[in-house]
């Protein structure tokens, strides 16, 4: 944005801060209840902070996503997303106790994995979206497009259902985009302090998506290449600058992994999906840790099927190939375009070569979670380039999604494997119904349940007392008021010109 006046640099800072803090507004207002994956996460944020240990002994009994070491149990997943979450648990209990609410009693334990989530996923989520804003304005499309992008990809896909959630997808994704648009931020400068910085960044995000997610790896790689496909054509010495910088932020990253892995399982190289208990996935015998070569039928369900289609709960994703096209023929913007797909091509040939492909309880194709954000970065040039019929075509598509998020998200974001097309079978009628927050599955360990309470999935309106669908009252006033102060913004640049 280098060629932008200095008042419209300010101006899409503002509108980006605005779309964060829609997003996050968005995703914060609803709590998605309990299930394995995020019990297994907070369950080691618990540990760490009651007990000073990476044992989940204590709290196990609550998941079935754990490893079994030495007859002690851990976290299978990695570590990334709980120690992220970690200080903000541990500033809000001094918080709780001054309120008069114990962190061990039920209410206090719902309160910090709501906070894990919020702070852990959802405020990433929302910033790389934010983020997505910027970097699209960069990439050369006009500010409606930018907008229309950014807000699709966190309110119109499934995004928005994992974002609710203490899972690492959706915080991988998070910092993914984060990582490449650092690596975008390096076409911009030749400064040897801004070369360091932002190679620095591209090194430490782009390696934090693989201590959030192991199959983030060759991802993380995919943007570390960028980086130093950026600044190639610049000379030696600014190839090796960045080189190195990168290689400093990754370190760190590899540093934890290799440390958490050596206290947990007894050595740097030792994964807790090593260490399940016999029989408890079956699948993970398959190929390599579950995973063997990707399979025709199942990648036409990952995009198409009405179970788990990134298109059916994401249709506005099908013009993102195109738009990932356009920028590929610029040689400007083709290196970001080649990153880009390259990633999200990687995750649908991961999740089809999963045995477990369907993700069990998920709103949506979970294990390409972390690969949607990138693939929506062709969003913006779409509708930057289109005319006034596709542009409704793309708010119609956009219109689908956004219902059918909004649908997953006010009654289960984790719809049971029962339901062959949970949005025919399950979101609409709860949701036309009002029967909203359906898991009352906690985060609690057994032993922490009070029978004659439930601790389960809530929405902030239903925190006020409002029912159904007027609980979403007050979302809807808020975007009300958020898309008021957008325009405001438009009219106050007008006013400057």
């Amino acid at each position: 944005m280098t060629a932008r006046s200095p008042e419209t640099r300010q101006h899409a800072a503002v509108r980006a801060f605005l779309i964060a803090v829609v997003l996050f507004v968005s995703f914060a207002y609803f709590y998605q209840g309990g299930g394995w994956n995020q019990n297994s996460r907070f369950d080691l944020v618990r540990s760490l902070i009651e007990q000073g240990t990476l044992r989940i002994d204590s709290y196990h009994e609550n998941t079935g996503d754990k490893a079994l070491y030495q007859g002690h149990y851990y976290s299978d997943k990695a570590p990334g997303l709980a120690l992220l979450a970690l200080p903000a648990v541990a500033a809000m209990r001094p918080v709780l106790a001054t309120a008069g609410v114990s962190s061990g009693s039920p209410r206090g334990l719902v309160a910090l994995s709501y906070i894990a989530t919020v702070f852990g996923v959802s405020l990433p989520t929302a910033a790389a979206c934010a983020c997505l804003f910027l970097l699209a304005l960069r990439l050369g499309s006009s500010v409606s497009a930018s907008a229309f992008g950014a807000i699709a990809t966190g309110l119109a896909t499934p995004v928005w259902a994992w974002a609710t959630l203490l899972w690492g997808h959706a915080l991988a994704g998070a910092c993914l985009v984060l990582a490449l648009a650092a690596a975008a931020m390096l076409q911009q400068t030749q400064d040897p302090v801004r070369d360091r910085f932002w190679g620095f960044v591209v090194g430490l995000t782009a390696g934090w998506a693989t201590v959030s997610e192991y199959p983030a790896a060759p991802a993380s790689a995919i943007v570390a290449i960028l980086a130093l496909t950026v600044v190639w054509p610049s000379g030696r010495q600014r190839r090796w600058r960045v080189a190195g910088s990168v290689a400093a932020g990754a370190v760190i990253c590899v540093m934890v992994l290799l440390v958490y892995h050596r206290a947990a399982f007894g050595s740097s190289l030792h994964l807790g999906y090593s260490y399940y208990q016999a029989g408890a996935f079956p699948w993970m015998t398959h190929g390599f840790m579950g995973l063997t070569y990707p399979k025709p039928d199942v990648m036409l369900k990952l995009l198409f099927g009405c179970r788990r289609g990134l298109l059916f709960y994401g249709p506005v994703l099908a013009a993102a190939p195109f738009g990932l096209r356009l920028l590929w023929k610029n040689p400007s913007t083709a290196p970001i375009a080649r990153a880009s797909a390259a990633i999200a091509t990687y995750y649908f040939l991961f999740n089809a070569s999963f045995s477990a492909w369907h993700g069990a309880w998920s709103y949506g194709p979970r294990y390409m979670g972390a690969g949607v954000p990138l693939l929506a970065i062709g969003i913006a040039p779409v509708w930057s380039r289109a005319g006034s019929y596709l542009r409704a075509v793309l708010a119609l598509l956009a219109v689908c999604g956004l219902g059918l998020s909004l649908m997953g998200v006010s009654t289960t974001a984790q719809p049971p494997n029962e339901f062959r097309c949970p949005a025919l079978q399950l979101f609409w009628p709860s949701f036309s119904q009002g029967r909203f927050s359906l898991n009352q599955g906690s985060f609690l360990a057994p032993t922490e349940e009070v029978p004659e309470e439930t601790h389960g999935a809530f929405n902030l309106g239903e925190l006020v007392g409002l029912h159904g669908l007027p609980s979403l009252i007050p979302l809807f006033v808020f975007w009300s008021i958020a898309l008021s102060f957008w325009l405001s913004i438009g009219r106050n640049r007008e006013a400057a010109c």
